[in-house]
């Protein structure tokens, strides 16, 4: 074997790459993270997996996908970081944690905002929502649009929620954002952010009632065996931002980068339909798990509680921006 194979080996196994040594039609690594589980019903599953699809379509041969789930590359605080340094690629992340760099972000989580998810798709799709994607400009990240985890409901050990008082006293996860804890602050329950990689096991023991998920993430997370009780809240939207590392996209071509957002339109188009059908089955799912299930009796009482959110919230994300969303929803 000659040096120059002889080292190439060596590096490989070792996992460096040394210019001029690496063959010449090499993938490029693409390391794709996200927090969840990889289950064939998981939103942020979905998302990524669509995306290699969709990636492959379009660039034959030039990605070799790494796919990270289940809190491999940490929270999505550390990922959120590994964006911004380079060390990931591409992360399925909730919109929550990225509205504590992004404050404009914080829109999508406002309480009761969106009706359907139609709605929610004409905005994100829409000025408003690449508005919202500009604001990550200079952090490290481009925002190449919003795949979708669905309504998020309250899930409990304590009681069914069927009216805003009966949120009040129970202990919720919620997400380290200020939107969330505020929202269950202004709706009488006790929020206690935790990060998602400790919410299993703290809802198993006891140490929280609750929490509040999509219901493909109740499913795909088998939360029905550590909680009773499934209200159908429908209070935030979830919207899962598609994000990819600047330094990543900016080795790109030009013509590779208008390829890669083609493919993140295609793959959140294509997972939406899916997160969709999968919804429709959820519910029986979850009630042939054991869980109760409810609608909660008036909608208007519980967004009347959360208006001082709203007023909060507002001048953080920006009053222009929030008026144009208000007006959106209209």
């Amino acid at each position: 074997m000659s040096f120059t194979r002889s080292l190439q080996a060596a590096v490989a196994v070792c996992g460096i790459a040394i210019a001029g040594l690496a063959p010449a039609d090499a993938a490029d690594k693409l390391r794709i993270g996200w927090t969840t589980s990889d289950g064939p019903t998981d939103p942020y599953a979905i998302t990524a997996r669509t995306l290699a699809a969709e990636l492959d379509k379009r660039l034959p041969g030039k990605f070799d996908v790494a796919m990270f789930p289940n809190n491999q590359l940490g929270d999505e605080k550390q990922m959120l970081e590994g964006l911004s340094f380079g060390t990931l690629d591409v992360g399925i992340i909730t919109n929550a944690p990225i509205g504590n760099i992004a404050p404009a972000f914080q829109l999508n989580d406002m309480p009761f905002l969106y009706a359907s998810e139609e709605q929610a798709h004409q905005v994100l799709d829409g000025e408003i929502g690449q508005q919202i994607l500009a604001t990550l400009d200079g952090k490290g990240i481009v925002g190449l649009g919003f795949a979708e985890g669905g309504f998020r409901h309250m899930i409990n050990n304590k009681r069914p929620v069927l009216e805003p008082e009966d949120v009040s006293g129970v202990k919720y996860r919620v997400m380290q954002n200020p939107v969330f804890i505020g929202m269950f602050e202004a709706l009488g329950g006790n929020a206690t952010p935790m990060a998602w990689g400790e919410t299993y096991t703290a809802t198993q023991q006891g140490t929280i009632d609750g929490l509040e998920i999509p219901l493909a993430v109740i499913a795909a997370n088998k939360y029905a065996e550590v909680t009773k009780y499934l209200s159908l809240t429908r209070h935030t939207y979830s919207a899962l931002g598609v994000l990819v590392s600047k330094r990543f996209f900016d080795k790109l071509s030009a013509e590779e980068q208008d390829a890669f957002r083609a493919a993140a339109a295609a793959a959140i188009a294509s997972q939406r339909a899916e997160t969709a059908r999968n919804t429709a089955e959820l519910l029986d799912v979850l009630k042939a798990a054991g869980m109760e299930i409810n609608e909660v009796k008036d909608a208007a009482a519980f967004r009347s509680r959360v208006g001082n959110v709203y007023e909060q919230f507002k001048p953080v994300i920006g009053a222009e921006l929030f008026d144009k969303a208000l007006a959106a929803v209209e």
